[in-house]
């Protein structure tokens, strides 16, 4: 883990471009002058995931995090990625809403309001945006200015079922690729109140997952594909997660999850069906981490390079 303390917020950013490098396999006779060459288009993917309507760092006294996460100063270090760096997605992997008073009073008006000015792009549905059903959803929705993304909840009998920024899926056109992201989320039952999830229906995560990544694969052609889970990282259960996802995918090159609060300071590589990598990462909870990948496609749009920085949030 990089001491970002000791670093200034414009070096660290410098640093993120060339530190923790993962070569993926492709034959270059030379890497150094090879990424000289202009052709190279980087993408810089960045996340967060169970934010928890922590609006404001944890106070001075806290015993594990004291005046770290919050919104502030992660839309200061997102600002200061879109002044430097183009082709910049920003995600979110569920459970944005509560563990404050801030979704006690607000219902998460606050949460999507912020998230819009730092111009999210999409997020999946975590188990807690559900407390107060899916009527509330609907309610905060019209503050919301970026995607929500499920492919395993038939919303067709909620308030949610004509809503104009639920998908799949969605692409994302970043320089001359196509990035494509679908969302999946956890069973429900006995994680919210019933009378709030009633008419929500679970479908198999895995199932839709093989059929959503072969659609963006062959169908729509996407360079690169991301799944926005909040499954959970591992269980010592048969209950699915990321790790057992990865195993069953063909297509999906990152998975960024949620729900279990796991640091994980480092990609995880997963061999899928396909006998190819599939990455999973999650940082923790909180806004305490924004999680920063940097992904570096040849002309021809092949990934060389794909490294990631997790930056603490003091």
């Amino acid at each position: 883990m990089i001491d970002f303390q000791s670093i200034k917020r414009r070096e660290f950013i410098k640093y993120t471009a060339t530190s923790g490098l993962m070569l993926l396999g492709l034959e270059v006779d030379s890497h150094s002058d090879f990424l000289q060459k202009k052709e190279l288009t980087e993408i810089y993917l960045l996340y967060t995931n169970d934010q928890h309507s922590r609006i404001e760092p944890f106070p001075l006294n806290d015993p594990k995090f004291p005046n770290e996460g919050g919104f502030a100063k992660r839309a200061k270090l997102i600002e200061e990625y879109r002044k430097q760096f183009d082709n910049i997605l920003l995600l979110d992997a569920g459970d944005i809403f509560q563990g404050t008073p801030y979704f006690n009073f607000f219902e998460g008006e606050l949460e999507y309001k912020l998230m819009s000015m730092m111009n999210y792009d999409a997020t999946t549905f975590g188990n807690h945006d559900f407390d107060l059903g899916a009527e509330n959803i609907l309610k905060q929705s019209k503050h919301a200015s970026f995607d929500f993304l499920n492919c395993n909840y038939d919303l067709s009998d909620t308030a949610l079922a004509n809503h104009k920024k639920i998908y799949r899926y969605k692409t994302y056109n970043k320089g001359h690729l196509k990035v494509g992201v679908y969302g999946l989320g956890i069973e429900l039952n006995g994680l919210v109140s019933d009378k709030y999830i009633k008419n929500i229906k679970y479908k198999d995560p895995i199932t839709e997952a093989l059929k959503t990544e072969d659609h963006l694969k062959n169908e729509e052609k996407c360079d690169y594909i991301i799944c926005l889970s909040h499954l959970g990282y591992k269980y010592d259960s048969i209950k699915v997660s990321d790790i057992e996802l990865a195993k069953r995918l063909n297509h999906t090159h990152l998975i960024i999850g949620g729900h279990t609060h796991t640091f994980l300071e480092n990609l995880v590589e997963i061999e899928n069906k396909s006998k190819n990598i599939t990455y999973i990462t999650q940082v923790g909870w909180a806004g305490i981490w924004l999680g920063s990948i940097k992904i570096t496609f040849t002309s021809n749009k092949k990934i060389f390079l794909q490294n990631n920085t997790s930056h603490k949030i003091f």
